[in-house]
């Protein structure tokens, strides 16, 4: 079994900056890609940036210029770096992991840690 370990959520004014870390551990498996999503208030999940064991990116356009993914892969950690923060960005974010056990498709999520931008 994977565990996803989040930190860096937390309250930042408008316009600051935080960096959201996520780390797989656990059974190994041959993960693909990571990623973040998030969740407002009576929003539904959607994505925010992905990234691939490859190094290929992907950004919701809402985040593109202000936010960006990077990984570890020998870590299998990913993290998120948020800047110039709105107050639409508040949500709750998820860690995500995708990839392989044999040729069954696996999916985690992390538990989600909270981000409150302040105006």
């Amino acid at each position: 079994q994977v565990q996803l370990v989040e930190s860096g959520g937390g309250l930042v004014q408008a316009g600051g900056s935080l960096r959201l870390s996520c780390a797989a551990s656990g059974n190994i498996f041959t993960i693909n890609a990571m990623g973040w999503y998030r969740q407002a208030p009576g929003k539904q999940r959607e994505l925010v940036a992905t990234i691939t064991s490859g190094g290929s990116t992907n950004y919701a356009p809402s985040v593109v210029g202000r936010f960006t993914i990077s990984g570890n892969s020998a870590k299998n950690t990913v993290y998120l770096l948020l800047e110039s923060l709105k107050p639409e960005d508040t949500a709750v974010y998820y860690c995500n992991a995708k990839g392989n056990s044999d040729l069954i498709s696996m999916e985690y999520w992390g538990e989600g840690t909270l981000v409150t931008v302040s105006s």
